[in-house]
């Protein structure tokens, strides 16, 4: 029985909102802060988050489990700059930093890198020839 909830219970969809956004915003504040010189105040600001989250995404202790997924993007990490720098120079309007967020993300997928983190969250997936992400079945906007 554990196992039927086990698959129903954690589609990708999760593994995006607990693992991949925090380690793409903690991608961008260090980027804001290493890059762009700027204050971990204004890195909060201007990402719509809290300080304490800023500090928690540079000290690693939020967003650490996917950072590495993303450092295998070339894709994810090119768009990261992008984000920071739109952010730093407030020269984009919000919709379209937020579609270069969703951007990175479907480069996560499109690249096994969603699965692999989702077949670590829910071993019995490493048993099937195709899941949910793989099949393209998550992040269609």
């Amino acid at each position: 029985m554990e196992e039927s909830h086990e698959r129903t219970l954690k589609p990708p969809c999760m593994v995006v909102v607990q693992y991949i956004l925090p380690a793409l915003r903690g991608a961008i504040a260090k980027e804001l802060v290493d890059h762009h010189r700027l204050m971990k105040s204004d890195v909060a600001s201007r990402m719509g988050v809290t300080a304490a989250a800023v500090t928690q995404y540079l000290g690693k202790t939020r967003g650490d489990a996917a950072s590495s997924a993303i450092g295998r993007s070339s894709t994810a990490i090119g768009l990261v700059s992008e984000i920071a720098s739109d952010l730093a120079e407030g020269k984009s309007p919000s919709d379209m930093v937020l579609a270069k967020m969703c951007k990175a993300c479907r480069a996560l997928q499109t690249e096994g890198l969603i699965c692999e983190l989702h077949k670590e969250e829910m071993p019995s997936l490493k048993q099937v020839d195709s899941c949910a992400c793989s099949l393209r079945l998550v992040n269609q906007h």
